[in-house]
């Protein structure tokens, strides 16, 4: 049987579409990809987003993605968009908003990220969501250990009383504007000396934790390797799969397009190989194809996976 595939055409730096057998592998069956969406038209149009362009899994933001305002949202909405996951095999994860910073020492910022917090965990449980990914949090400050303290101050306020089964899900930083959350050690720790760790996870980003440094691109077995003694896998719950603009070590957080950046194929797909991600949620954030949608890099993502 043969279907559209997409390859990147290292003449033009665009994927070009051609028909080839479909060879399908177990590690492809089992690789949930998919992208970031809109949640133009609710919760539920999100989700049908996301299957037109041939997802089995999506992020989201739960509301404005530049606001910490606690939103008013459409329960019956979510609902639906919880039964139509469901039927559909489809995953979804939630994207706390840009102005959450759970290192903020002011306490007035921190009261207001809290409440936003615990509020796109509430529309994460109503949606059937996974879980929602916060960023490990910048601090500016002279003393990284207070930094620390205010991230797990936040996390704790977080889920205090929290019983739902949608978790906090931390993600590495790429060190831009921050000296912290950039290993796979600190979020390991964070979580551990958390009052609630069965209700954290973790987001593993590509373009952060090649952009830091942790990773150059031909580390990875000794990056994997760290992960499995830390036991950083047994809570990992999503993964963004993003090429990056900018080299190594150069703490510049530009996502590209996958194989079209400074990390390139080679390199993504010994991640995407990584046994222990064979169940993971794999989403690209990263710019939209010609055709305004993420399908063509999805294909081409598929087909790393597969070779």
């Amino acid at each position: 049987m043969c279907a559209a595939a997409h390859t990147l055409s290292a003449s033009s730096g665009h994927w070009e579409k051609h028909e080839q057998p479909i060879v399908e592998t177990e590690g492809e069956r089992m690789m949930r990809l998919g992208c970031h969406v809109s949640i133009r038209g609710g919760y539920l149009a999100a989700a049908k987003r996301a299957t037109a362009i041939g997802a089995q899994s999506y992020q989201y933001f739960p509301k404005n993605p530049r606001s910490l305002a606690v939103k008013t949202f459409d329960e019956r909405d979510a609902a639906l968009c919880r039964a139509y996951c469901r039927e559909h095999g489809l995953v979804s994860i939630a994207h706390s908003p840009y102005p959450v910073n759970i290192a903020a020492a002011d306490e007035r910022l921190r009261k207001a990220v809290v409440a936003s917090l615990r509020n796109d965990l509430a529309i994460c449980e109503a949606c059937g969501s996974v879980g929602l990914v916060v960023h490990f949090g910048k601090y500016r400050g002279k003393t990284p250990l207070q930094a620390y303290q205010n991230s797990l101050q936040c996390i704790n306020e977080v889920l205090d009383g929290w019983r739902g089964e949608a978790k906090l899900l931390i993600e590495n930083l790429a060190g831009e504007g921050t000296d912290i959350g950039m290993t796979l050690e600190e979020s390991v720790q964070i979580r551990k000396l958390s009052a609630s760790p069965d209700k954290i996870g973790f987001c593993l980003d590509t373009c952060h934790l090649f952009a830091s440094g942790v990773w150059d691109g031909g580390n990875w077995a000794e990056v994997r390797d760290r992960a499995r003694q830390i036991g950083y896998f047994d809570h990992l719950l999503a993964l963004h799969l993003n090429d990056s603009m900018y080299p190594a070590h150069s703490r510049r957080d530009r996502h590209e397009q996958a194989g079209r950046g400074r990390i390139g194929a080679a390199a993504l797909r010994d991640v995407l190989l990584t046994p222990e991600l064979a169940n993971v949620p794999v989403v690209l954030e990263t710019p939209v194809g010609t055709d305004g949608t993420h399908a063509a890099e999805m294909a081409y993502v598929r087909g790393l996976a597969a070779r």
